[in-house]
């Protein structure tokens, strides 16, 4: 998930203001406070992730990442699927030296017209509602420990994640091919 700077993210919750309750108003947000990217790991089965907030996305912080992934991933399991867009700093000679001194993982290089095949990305989604959406941060590190909680707080309510379930607020589809309108 990035870049993400240190900004104010609109949100949907009514606040208080001067006139009564109503939607905030966003305002003009010039300030460069900070910027930094987070990387993750998800793994839908368990619905368990695992984020680390990084300054820069070079293959350095990219290493970093699968190490502690490594760490944080239980040693009994046999293969490790790795589902990565194409960015440069996935294919660098470090990562492939990684890849060959930790024999159970495996890279999947996803299309690039097809990111919705990655899981993790709609969990950026939930992650980005949890942690951003509607808070000010005035700093890279505010960010980092907003990212810290929400992932926290994800883990403490996980659940299996399901590609395609359907979502709670949108009704059924009645079958059929169409439905004529009710005449009033």
């Amino acid at each position: 998930m990035g870049p993400e700077g240190a900004k104010t993210c609109p949100g949907q919750a009514l606040v208080e203001t001067k006139d009564g309750p109503g939607r905030a108003r966003q305002e003009v947000d010039y300030g460069r406070r900070g910027k930094g990217y987070v990387f993750g790991a998800f793994c839908p089965a368990t619905g368990e992730a695992f984020t680390r907030p990084y300054l820069a996305r070079s293959t350095a912080s990219w290493v970093a990442l699968l190490e502690e992934v490594e760490r944080w991933l239980p040693s009994e399991v046999e293969r490790v699927h790795a589902i990565v867009d194409n960015l440069a700093t996935h294919r660098a000679t470090d990562v492939l030296l990684f890849l060959l001194a930790h024999p159970r993982r495996e890279m999947v290089f996803q299309p690039k017209y097809a990111a919705d095949l990655n899981l993790i990305e709609p969990w950026w989604k939930v992650l980005r509602s949890l942690a951003l959406e509607g808070r000010r941060f005035e700093s890279w590190d505010e960010i980092a420990q907003a990212v810290e909680r929400a992932t926290v707080y994800w883990n403490d309510h996980r659940h299996p994640f399901v590609w395609g379930r359907r979502r709670r607020h949108q009704p059924r589809r009645r079958p059929g091919v169409a439905l004529l309108p009710k005449a009033t």
